[in-house]
């Protein structure tokens, strides 16, 4: 890989991101900054002055980047790509938060999978893999509207490790987290960032909202593998069924009971190197 030090300090660059724009983003309002402390933190502010539907902010690095169940999410400047993308609706859609999800969950790995020719799996819910390795993470937040009784916005946050980091990753993270590219590549941040927003707002403005939910079966590698499914209570040891039309999880615990999860989180025993 060519020396940290030549990119590490570049910017994400909006002209090059727009670059790769298709017709189904090519009016969005898109902020570029090279550093924040959370994308969805800044988003989640101008939503509530009234940013429209479609506003994107993308960043080349965070100082508070946010994961799920209130992690942070490591952000180092020059090697990844963080954006949020703020959606609204005006009719009652209590499962779009989770829709969102899984729908971008499909649209990064086809991202990733133009950008690097490799194969990348989603690991549900919402994670995706490369090698044995996570190199994307999405976290998608909900607001709700007290005076309209419904769901308002989503605001939709997907962090992409690109490149290893020059002193690699924390202790922590160096088991599991992985890099899409194994060498630097110029663009390769602004292409990958274009290519996902291009294809999640295809399947977002599809009539039917369930069509990339074949796509997302065939990438996830959970089912039929024996896994932990984490909770606040604790960890239930469970074999993972099936998905169904809706993206939900059929696990079958220990004792022999059955439940759909619709949204949670899962460790799998062992973890394998699926895409290898």
């Amino acid at each position: 890989m060519q020396k940290p030090e030549l990119f590490e300090k570049e910017s994400i660059n909006e002209t090059f991101v727009r670059k790769y724009f298709n017709q189904e983003t090519e009016g969005l309002s898109l902020q570029v900054f090279p550093v924040v402390d959370s994308t969805n933190v800044l988003l989640r502010e101008q939503a509530k002055e009234g940013a429209p539907a479609g506003t994107v902010i993308i960043a080349g690095e965070q100082t508070a980047g946010k994961g799920r169940l209130g992690r942070s999410f490591y952000s180092p400047s020059g090697t990844g790509v963080y954006l949020s993308l703020l959606l609204r609706q005006e009719e009652p859609d209590a499962d779009l938060t989770g829709r969102i999800t899984t729908m971008a969950a499909v649209a990064a790995s086809e991202a990733i999978e133009k950008v690097s020719g490799k194969k990348a799996g989603i690991k549900w819910v919402n994670d995706i893999y490369m090698e044995g390795k996570k190199v994307c993470g999405i976290l998608a937040e909900g607001s709700f509207s007290q005076a309209r009784g419904i769901l308002d916005s989503v605001i939709l946050g997907i962090g992409f490790n690109v490149f290893l980091p020059g002193k690699g990753f924390p202790e922590e993270l160096s088991e599991k987290a992985g890099a899409i590219l194994d060498s630097y590549r110029d663009q390769a941040r602004e292409q990958l960032a274009a290519e996902f927003l291009n294809r999640f707002f295809y399947y977002y403005h599809l009539p039917d909202h369930k069509s990339y939910v074949e796509k997302y079966r065939e990438r996830c590698f959970v089912t039929g593998q024996k896994i932990d499914v984490v909770t606040p209570a604790g960890r239930r040891r469970a074999l993972a069924l099936s998905l169904d039309e809706n993206c939900r999880l059929k696990v079958r615990y220990e004792d022999g009971k059955e439940e759909d999860l619709s949204s949670g989180e899962i460790s799998i025993r062992p973890v394998g190197n699926w895409g290898k």
